[in-house]
C-alpha cells in the first residue's frame, strides 16, 4: 500500500535554556531522546529546527536599557534624534525606545500610518479616506492626529501606541515629539541625525535621507553591533530581531549560528547514520488577514542552516497537471501519469506553466514559518521542531 501520510512537524520539548548551557548537546539530545519517547526514525533529510530564542539565551546574548543609552549617546551626541518607522509592539520595539530616550535629550518621534512595516494598525485605511488624508504626501503633527482620527487602540492588545510610546520617552527624561509620514524624508525638517528603525526597507530609508542631508543616519541594526561595557551584541543587525527579555534588558537575535547547525548536524549523523538539515528559526513570514499583522519582525527567517536547506521549492502544480494534460484521466490512470510526470520533471520549474500557483519562497523561508507555527510563543515548550517528509512528494513510499 501507498504511504498516506506526507509531511509532519512535531513540537520537541526541552529543557530551560540558560546562558552558558551547550545549546549543540541539548538540541541533539532532545531529538534523539523524542525518537525513543514517541518512536520514530529517522530519515535523510528529515529537518531540525531551533528558535533563535534558545540559542540567543545559551549565548547569553542580552543587553540592558542602560547599555542601549550609551551606544546612542556615544553615535548621536546625546542632543535631538529623529527616531522613524519603528513598530508598534511592547515586546519588539517598547524597551528599545527606553534606551534610546535615554540617551538623547529630545526624540522626534516619526511614525508610518496608517500602519507600521510589519502590519499594526494604529488607524484604517477607510478613516484616511473619511478625512480626506493622503498617506503618501500628508505629514501630521500629533495635534492634527487626534484632531482627526482621536485614540484609537490596537485591535488585539488595546494599546494607544501613540500615548505609550510618548510616555515611556518623557519618562526616560527626554523631550518628546511626535509626527506622522511615510516620506523618511520628512524627518529632516526636524533633525538631521536619524535613527531608522524600519526592519525590512531600512537600506533604502537610510540611502534616501543621507543623500537629502541627514548628518548621522544609523539603523537598529548599529547599534548594540558591538559590545558596550561587555554587553551582549550583533555585529549584522544589531538590536534588529531582539526581545524583551526584562524590564530593562533585551535578549538580542542570536550571532554565529552556523557553527551551531553544522554541530548539531555532525552529532546526529554519528548517531543516526542519517544526513539531516539543521536550522536556526525566529519569526515566521505570514500575513493574519484579520489583524493584518505580518509576522517577520525579525530580520530573516533563519540566521543559519545547513546546505541542504539552500534555493527554493521545485514543485509541479497537481491541480494543474489534472485539470490540463491529463484531463481525460481518472482513478489508477491519472495517478500513474502524473507520478510520471514528476519524475521527468525539470531540474528547475521557473518560467514553466505546470509550476504556476507553486508557492515561490525560500524553504528556509517556508520552512521557518512552519515551524514558528508548530512551536508557537508562548508556553509550549518546544522551541525545538522536528519536521519529517517535507522533500517528499506524491511519488515517495
Amino acid at each position: 500500500m501507498s504511504r498516506t501520510i506526507g509531511t509532519v512537524s512535531r513540537g520537541v520539548r526541552a529543557p530551560i535554556i540558560r546562558n552558558g548551557d551547550d545549546i549543540v548537546e541539548i538540541v541533539t539530545n532532545s531529538v534523539l531522546e523524542a525518537s525513543e519517547d514517541a518512536g520514530f526514525k529517522f530519515n535523510d533529510r528529515d529537518i531540525v529546527a531551533m528558535t533563535e530564542a534558545i540559542v540567543a539565551r545559551a549565548q547569553g546574548n542580552y543587553a540592558t536599557v542602560d547599555d542601549i543609552a550609551t551606544d546612542v549617546r556615544a553615535k548621536f551626541g546625546g542632543e535631538t534624534v529623529g527616531v522613524i518607522f519603528p513598530i508598534l509592539s511592547r515586546n519588539r520595539f517598547a524597551i528599545c525606545l527606553r534606551g534610546i530616550a535615554k540617551g538623547a535629550k529630545k526624540i522626534v518621534l516619526m511614525l508610518s500610518y496608517p500602519s507600521d512595516e510589519v502590519g499594526n494598525h494604529l488607524i484604517s485605511i477607510d478613516a484616511l479616506d473619511e478625512k480626506g488624508v493622503d498617506p503618501y504626501k500628508d505629514v501630521l503633527s500629533l495635534e492634527k492626529y487626534r484632531e482627526l482620527f482621536g485614540y484609537e487602540k490596537h485591535t488585539f492588545t488595546g494599546v494607544d501606541y501613540v500615548e505609550y510610546y510618548e510616555q515611556l520617552i518623557t519618562e526616560c527624561g527626554a523631550e518628546a515629539e511626535i509626527i506622522f509620514a511615510n516620506n523618511p524624508k520628512a524627518i529632516l525638517d526636524y533633525t538631521k541625525n536619524v535613527l531608522c528603525c524600519d526592519i525590512h526597507t531600512r537600506a533604502r530609508t537610510k540611502r534616501l535621507l543621507k543623500a537629502n542631508g541627514g548628518e548621522t543616519v544609523l539603523g537598529l541594526d548599529e547599534i548594540l553591533n558591538a559590545p558596550v561595557n561587555g554587553s551582549g551584541f550583533n555585529a549584522d543587525y544589531g538590536l534588529l530581531g531582539s526581545n524583551k527579555a526584562t524590564e530593562d534588558q533585551v535578549k538580542l537575535f542570536p550571532r554565529d549560528c552556523q557553527p551551531v547547525v553544522d554541530a548539531i548536524q555532525e552529532k546526529l549523523f554519528a548517531a543516526t547514520g542519517k544526513r539531516i538539515e539543521v536550522m536556526v528559526y525566529g519569526d515566521g513570514a505570514f500575513k493574519d488577514p484579520v489583524g493584518k499583522i505580518w509576522e517577520l519582525a525579525d530580520p530573516v527567517v533563519s540566521p543559519a542552516y545547513t546546505s541542504g536547506l539552500e534555493g527554493t521549492p521545485n514543485e509541479l502544480k497537481l491541480k494543474y497537471l489534472a485539470d490540463n494534460e491529463f484531463s481525460a484521466l481518472s482513478g489508477d490512470a491519472l495517478k500513474e501519469a502524473i507520478k510520471g510526470k514528476i519524475q521527468e520533471k525539470d531540474d528547475n520549474l521557473v518560467g514553466k506553466m505546470a509550476s504556476e500557483g507553486t508557492t515561490p519562497r525560500r524553504l528556509t523561508d517556508l520552512i521557518g514559518s512552519l515551524c514558528d507555527l508548530t512551536s508557537g510563543s508562548g508556553d509550549k515548550g518546544t522551541p525545538i521542531v522536528f519536521i519529517q517528509g517535507y522533500f517528499d512528494n506524491y511519488t515517495t513510499e
